[in-house]
């Protein structure tokens, strides 16, 4: 048997190597590294393979922009195929939309033209076609868990989106992805270096006018198509879109047709016409500041009545509160923007009265205008009556940007999950919708008047698993032969039956209260559960329910209605007339040139000049808006035997983090008064704050300082410590991300 031996390192010998080395050693080492390097290319030239292969070198260089284009028909098919989950699903769009299909290929071909830039064609080849396969299966694995495609927009959330990272992945798949990534990345790497070079005489400026005249070519490509209707610059529904229209084109178009393009026929003569006399301008009400009641918008995540599914059945009722609301106060059908995902654009529309239908495919104005920019909404329409504006989530505060789009559409307070003690969750991790109910009571406090508070549930989100989850689910579901499907069915019903009951609990606690209150709740789209037009007894994907409840005697008028239309509608049934969306249509509803002036009306507001704003100004500039409406107290400081600290106060929470003298400490939370540090040491003059915090260490709120002395806290006094603190915490950090 052969004996392996195996070498003892010169390690001595190594070192003693390192010390006496001279420069002229190390660039002689790099010009033998340089020689060898082209000794092994001059080999691989003139080996009998590659003399073989020369003329094959030079009829593909010859022909290589027909090639390109064959690369990108055959990338193209198997993005397709990535997407649909289906070979012959790919297939026939392939076949069935050949237009379609060339012309996504044409826009995958435009990209590959910036090869003829760089002498490693071959890698620059193979980087192209990683990068078009990864934005494909990036769409496969989203439309695994959603019904929304992968879009321009879900890179503007990452950061957010990381934090949920648990939510749409399991430990497998987290190590999977991992592996393959790296493994893609490793191997690209390696074709840097066998990838090989072209030889021939490089014609940069050549290549330059064609990379330009490509995406020209493109573009007005596209607009033929779009004048044939080949494709359509709008998606009616973005996930059929994607299916009719294929990735490459919507994933483009939802990366540069964004916002609202200028309506023709806009100029300020038109938007006086829209706004004559200043009609749109007026905050007026008939009511009395006792008989106005508190507003309450409640939407619900992924909710509808599971029953308009023509083949579910189920053990009992699984909506049985709503069920009798519905039967006797105002509801219908609700329609929304989006199906399976969404939740921002029609909360969007709720909040300001805009159709999404107006902007670019895709577009979330969370994450884009409203994201940095002030803009009128149902808060600052209503807080020019008086109104305290309050907003709640029981999900992270940065998430949609949230805490900075309350602030610039002009909320007062903004509670989100880093407020609330959430002690239960979901199997699949999401807080459950009942920690609302004693929030919204805290958030009603806030003022002594009326208030509108807008609250957004996460309880109901997805996905589904398909494997049993409950152990003793209260509603049992049939109809479904799939396993997996009815698992997946059961588990969502059972979470609308918990929604249900949060809906009941909720305006238990409001007439205990006492106060005229007018509640509105409703879905914000579907659920990721693959139904169709058909399976539903609407036959219409874009609907879910609604109810409007109230303790104030409101006429009981059923009907369907759109997300963008209900708070000018509950606004007309109160006799409110605030808001210059809102007043739009409670004026223009069901006239002539409706929804084009209120295109207009839209572009003038968000990208235009704002005409409608001439005289009455804009009617907010600025926010001013505080993240949660308590402060976090420390009252004591506690040195425990083993030489740890505990901080003893209220209104902690599992994002509460001590900081001492400015650093953030490891804290681990205990309960609402109770804050452990396991690692950090007090001493005499240290200054102690305890801060809300969310994700990508946004400090959303301190509570005042203390300074230690003597084992005793002293409050700090010198400086402002009250409820603006944590405001100006977050302005802070905002400007110094700008930086």
């Amino acid at each position: 048997m052969k004996r392996i031996h195996i070498k003892k390192p010169d390690i001595k010998g190594f070192f003693t190597k390192v010390k006496n080395l001279k420069p002229e050693d190390i660039k002689r080492h790099y010009q033998e590294k340089k020689a060898r390097r082209q000794r092994i290319l001059e080999q691989r030239r003139n080996s009998k393979f590659a003399k073989k292969m020369q003329p094959v070198y030079k009829w593909m260089n010859r022909f290589s922009l027909v090639l390109h284009y064959l690369l990108a028909c055959v990338l193209n098919f198997l993005i397709e195929v990535i997407s649909r989950h289906s070979f012959f699903e790919a297939w026939s769009y392939m076949t069935g939309t050949p237009l379609v299909f060339l012309f996504n290929a044409f826009l995958i071909f435009a990209t590959f033209m910036i090869v003829y830039l760089f002498r490693r064609r071959v890698f620059v080849r193979i980087l192209l076609s990683v990068f078009w396969l990864f934005l494909g299966a990036c769409n496969g694995y989203l439309l695994l868990k959603r019904v929304t495609p992968f879009n321009a927009q879900d890179l503007k959330v990452l950061s957010d989106a990381l934090e949920l990272t648990s939510n749409y992945f399991n430990g497998f798949e987290i190590v999977m992805l991992t592996i393959g990534i790296a493994a893609v990345v490793l191997w690209v790497i390696s074709m840097w270096r066998r990838g090989g070079q072209y030889t021939g005489k490089m014609h940069r400026i050549i290549a330059v006018i064609a990379v330009v005249a490509s995406g020209f070519a493109y573009v007005g490509l596209t607009d033929v198509a779009i004048d044939k209707r080949v494709i359509s610059n709008y998606f009616g529904n973005i996930a059929f879109a994607y299916e009719d229209y294929g990735f490459p084109y919507c994933f483009a178009a939802s990366l540069f047709n964004t916002g609202i393009n200028q309506p023709s026929g806009y100029s300020e003569e038109t938007m006086a016409e829209i706004n004559k006399d200043g009609c749109l301008n007026v905050s007026e009400t008939s009511r009395s500041k006792e008989e106005l009641p508190n507003i309450m918008f409640v939407q619900l995540e992924s909710y509808f009545d599971p029953t308009e599914v023509e083949w579910l059945r189920f053990s009992e009722d699984p909506i049985p509160n709503l069920r009798k609301l519905y039967a006797d106060y105002s509801s219908g059908y609700f329609k929304v923007p989006s199906v399976g995902a969404g939740t921002a654009n029609t909360e969007f529309e709720v909040l300001t009265g805009m159709n999404m239908r107006f902007f670019g495919p895709g577009e979330y104005p969370y994450k884009t205008y409203v994201k940095t920019t002030p803009l009128e909404s149902a808060a600052s329409a209503l807080s020019s009556l008086g109104y305290g504006a309050e907003a709640l989530h029981n999900n992270g505060g940065n998430f949609y940007s949230r805490a900075k789009v309350y602030n610039n559409m002009g909320f007062d307070h903004y509670t989100s999950k880093e407020f609330m003690n959430i002690l239960k969750t979901t199997p699949k991790g999401w807080a459950t919708d009942d920690i609302l109910v004693p929030n919204i009571m805290e958030s009603l406090d806030t003022t002594d008047g009326t208030d509108f508070v807008c609250t957004i549930s996460v309880q109901g989100h997805g996905d589904y698993p398909t494997e049993p989850t409950l152990e003793n689910p209260e509603i049992n579901v049939t109809g479904v032969e799939d396993e997996g499907k009815r698992n997946a069915w059961e588990y969502y019903v059972n979470e609308v039956h918990e929604m249900d009951k949060f809906v009941g609990q909720l305006i238990d606690a409001i007439k205990q209260r006492g106060e005229p209150t007018v509640i509105v709740f409703y879905g914000d789209h579907l659920p990721t559960l693959g139904l169709e037009a058909k399976d539903l007894k609407g036959k219409y994907l874009y609907n879910t329910n609604y109810v409007i409840w109230d303790n104030i005697g409101l006429e009981k008028k059923d009907g369907n209605i759109a997300a963008y239309q209900i708070m000018a509608e509950v606004f007309d049934r109160l006799d409110i007339h605030t808001g210059t969306i809102f007043n739009y249509h409670q004026q223009r509803r069901q006239t002539k040139n409706y929804l084009a002036d209120l295109e207009l009306l839209q572009y003038d507001i968000m990208y235009g000049k704002q005409y409608v704003y001439k005289d009455s100004g804009a009617p907010i500039t600025e926010g001013h808006m505080v993240m949660g409406v308590k402060d976090a107290t420390i009252t004591s400081v506690v040195e425990q035997l083993k030489g740890t600290y505990s901080i003893y106060g209220e209104n902690f929470t599992k994002q509460s983090k001590v900081y001492i003298n400015g650093e953030k400490q490891t804290t681990k939370f205990l309960n609402n008064t109770r804050l452990d540090l396991k690692e950090s040491e007090i001493k005499d003059g240290d200054q102690i704050t305890v801060a809300q915090c969310g994700s990508s260490n946004t400090i959303f709120r301190t509570s005042k300082t203390y300074e230690y002395t003597g084992g005793q806290l002293v409050e700090v006094t010198d400086q402002d410590t009250d409820v603006e603190n944590g405001r100006q915490a977050f302005v802070e950090q905002k400007e110094e991300k700008k930086k």
